[in-house]
């Protein structure tokens, strides 16, 4: 796909109008605990980007706590202000935002307020055009392979969500380490693969929650274990610490949830930092960064993933030339009207226009922050 061939011109009438927010707080089927710490809940800025035609694009930002809630959603009012009267042409609201903040500098809360209103610029023109994300973009909804992602559960919780997961068709299923010993760590990853069986792919995460040589110490004793890969095994942006442990790994280093911006992937594959990249659709810029960054992942020859936002993420993966796995963690799943579908451990896009997004209104009222 060449992104300059696609065709984004919008009749004179469908500019953006208005943009509208609630905040969510939503509960989580089980807590996301790491080695850094637990998010109890899924705290979600929800967009409605309204255009003078009639056509609404939805999108939502997930602010990982609760404190963050109310200056996200300021930071996205604020900026939506921006929008008002901008034709529906994604890439160059893109570049009006990038230019209003070079200043400021567009990372952290900017960088996701920035995103979410891509997503819904995004989302707007594919509904005005009566077509899903992904044939706007290209491509086709198509069934794409799925991990389910797991958490710091302890053996009990684990083993029964390893075995849930096995059943319901999935060939590969992610957990959190970094125990308090590598003997812990050894134990859990036993138990998971005993539970999952030896055909289902075993990915484990460490959160960043070990120093360079305490994950060159781990990492040499999961060698055996047949891990598929490791994810962010120390301080995500310490590039060339994991480069040092990427050297002698004998496992996939996977990072990318973290990167704020296409510069961040940019300077972590020159540094030689991972064999795997994982962009989250939020931090590194929206629809309009991924494709950027699916570009960059296609030129480097890395294999893709998503992290979280299963939704949009769905569509994009059917657009990336290096598509690997998507990660199905449900954060948005009890306020949708339909929430994805998976099947055989398949994620199954939506097909409706845009992305398909639908709030049940009923939830998003129960669960407003």
């Amino acid at each position: 796909m060449n992104i300059a061939d696609l065709d984004l011109r919008t009749d004179e009438a469908d500019t953006v109008e208005r943009i509208h927010t609630h905040s969510v707080n939503v509960p989580l089927e089980y807590p996301v605990r790491t080695s850094v710490g637990i998010v109890s809940t899924s705290p979600m800025v929800l967009i409605d980007l309204y255009t003078r035609s009639g056509v609404v694009g939805r999108a939502y930002v997930f602010t990982y706590t609760p404190a963050a809630l109310h200056a996200t959603r300021q930071m996205v009012l604020g900026l939506g202000e921006w929008l008002r009267g901008q034709p529906l042409v994604p890439f160059d609201i893109d570049a009006l935002m990038s230019r209003r903040l070079r200043l400021l500098g567009r990372t952290g809360i900017a960088q996701m307020a920035c995103a979410g209103l891509d997503m819904a610029v995004w989302d707007a023109l594919a509904v005005s055009r009566g077509l899903p994300l992904a044939t706007l973009l290209g491509g086709t909804p198509r069934p794409l392979t799925a991990y389910d992602s797991h958490s710091m559960d302890g053996e009990a919780t684990g083993v029964e969500r390893a075995a849930r997961a096995r059943g319901q068709g999935f060939s590969a299923i992610k957990t959190k380490i970094g125990y308090a010993t590598l003997a812990e760590d050894l134990a859990i990853v036993r138990a998971l693969r005993r539970a999952a069986g030896p055909d289902v792919a075993l990915l484990v995460d460490y959160n960043q929650g070990l120093t360079v040589p305490e994950a060159q110490r781990r990492i040499a004793a999961l060698r055996a274990e047949g891990i598929g890969w490791v994810e962010e095994p120390t301080l995500q942006e310490d590039w060339g610490g994991h480069a040092r442990i990427r050297e002698g790994a004998g496992v996939p280093i996977q990072l990318g949830e973290n990167w704020f911006g296409l510069d961040d992937m940019a300077k972590a594959l020159d540094a030689g930092a991972c064999d795997l990249a994982m962009p989250d659709v939020m931090k590194i810029g929206g629809v309009s960064g991924w494709l950027r960054a699916a570009a960059l992942a296609q030129v480097r020859g890395l294999p893709m993933s998503s992290h979280i936002f299963q939704e949009f993420s769905a569509h994009l993966l059917a657009v990336t030339p290096t598509a690997h796995y998507l990660e199905r963690m449900d954060l948005a799943g009890p306020i949708l009207a339909e929430p994805l579908a998976f099947e055989g451990g398949k994620a199954l896009p939506s097909s409706r226009p845009g992305v398909g997004l639908r709030w049940d209104e009923a939830a998003v009222a129960r669960f407003a922050a």
